[in-house]
Formats: C-alpha cells, sequence, structure tokens
C-alpha cells in the first residue's frame, strides 16, 4: 500500500516537532542551573584533588598558631644557577644629526 502525503499530515509533523523543539527549550531552562552547579562542583573538586586539596580545620588552626607576620619557607630555590658573564659585547654609537 501507498500511502500519500496530506496537508493534515504535514500540519501535524510541524506541530510535533514544534512542541518538542519548545519542551527541550523550556526543560533546559529548568535544568541548566542545575547542571552548571554540578559541572562547577566537580570542577572544584577536580582542581583541590590536582593541587593538594583544600586546606581542613586542623591545618587552619596549625597556620593560626605561627605569629602573625613571621616569614615560613617550605621550599627553597635552587642554588645551582650560574649566569653567564658574558652576555654580548658593547658597542659605541654616536648620533647623526
Amino acid at each position: 500500500m501507498i500511502q500519500e502525503a496530506s496537508a493534515m499530515g504535514l500540519l501535524r509533523t510541524i506541530l510535533i516537532i514544534l512542541l518538542v523543539y519548545f519542551g527541550i527549550k523550556i526543560l533546559a531552562r529548568l535544568f541548566a542551573p542545575l547542571f552548571l552547579r554540578f559541572v562547577a562542583k566537580k570542577a572544584e573538586e577536580k582542581f583541590g584533588q590536582q593541587f593538594g586539596g583544600f586546606q581542613n580545620p586542623s591545618q587552619q588552626k596549625q597556620q593560626q598558631k605561627q605569629k602573625e607576620g613571621e616569614t615560613v619557607i617550605d621550599k627553597m630555590p635552587n642554588q645551582n644557577k650560574s649566569s653567564n658573564e658574558k652576555v654580548g659585547e658593547y658597542i659605541d654609537y654616536e648620533e647623526i644629526e
């Protein structure tokens, strides 16, 4: 059997497509903030794991025990840096008018 397309069928298909489009648009507006909050939380956790985590309350208390203005160095810089004394040669020049 061959079915022919009718104007009513075309109108019905367009209506269904529009309803689906607007339905997805409304649902996206409702769930987008939740989704973004979830993504931000995951990014925060990943950032915390990558850089050693956030300080817990015991570490904060330990830092408060240090005197205000006290300098604490956790890591010393490398002392193996050698400077090259021969950087280049100096050339005198004279301005020409």
